[in-house]
């Protein structure tokens, strides 16, 4: 049985989570994005939308296809995205930089149209999820971090509430830890201060 991954020392010396240095990509999205607090509507709204098409894939493949989803999706400009038509949609489904499933890119347009719908905005609705101070503390390797929390379920439901698809309790808490709102750098990384 192997024990449960801690920090690992990057090339750099420095201690970091071990998904981090897996490839030169993540190393770049730990150290200078992941757990960083995220604040907007269209921010909020790109990783939304990219975790959403991580669901059954590598968050690697997302990540490479980045900048690719960014040209598909209009930047991620939810007005723009949410007019998109049937036209678009064959258009996305057409596009190899991007992941082409159907159900996946039907869900950010509908999204989109639901973020414009929002009161106060994605980002309030988000946000108003944060979790300060984790009550169980810093975890110490990757087998103390969840792949859901309380919180995660209830903004899941919230935003299912407002017409969101594609946004279940795990999609929900990627994109609470992609944004910010729980650090869940492990105890010893240097990132979890930073």
């Amino acid at each position: 049985m192997t024990e449960p991954a801690g920090v690992v020392a990057g090339p750099d010396g420095r201690l970091r989570c071990p998904w981090g240095l897996s490839a030169p990509e993540y190393l770049a999205y730990h150290d200078e994005e992941w757990g960083r607090p995220v604040r907007g509507d269209q921010a909020i709204f790109e990783r939304l939308s990219l975790e959403a098409f991580q669901s059954g894939l590598s968050w690697l493949t997302i990540l490479r296809k980045r900048e690719n989803f960014r040209k598909a999706f209009a930047g991620f400009d939810i007005a723009a995205v949410a007019a998109f038509g049937p036209q678009d949609v064959q258009r996305l489904l057409s596009d190899p930089g991007i992941v082409r499933n159907r159900a996946k890119v039907s869900a950010v347009i509908t999204n989109a149209r639901a973020a414009l719908a929002l009161p106060a905005g994605l980002s309030d609705l988000v946000w108003s999820y944060a979790v300060a101070g984790q009550a169980a503390g810093a975890p110490r390797t990757l087998a103390d971090v969840p792949a859901q929390t309380p919180a995660a379920k209830r903004l899941s439901a919230d935003l299912r509430k407002h017409g969101f698809t594609f946004t279940g309790p795990v999609t929900a808490y990627a994109t609470m830890q992609a944004c910010g709102l729980v650090n869940d750098h492990l105890a010893d990384c240097f990132a979890r201060a930073a």
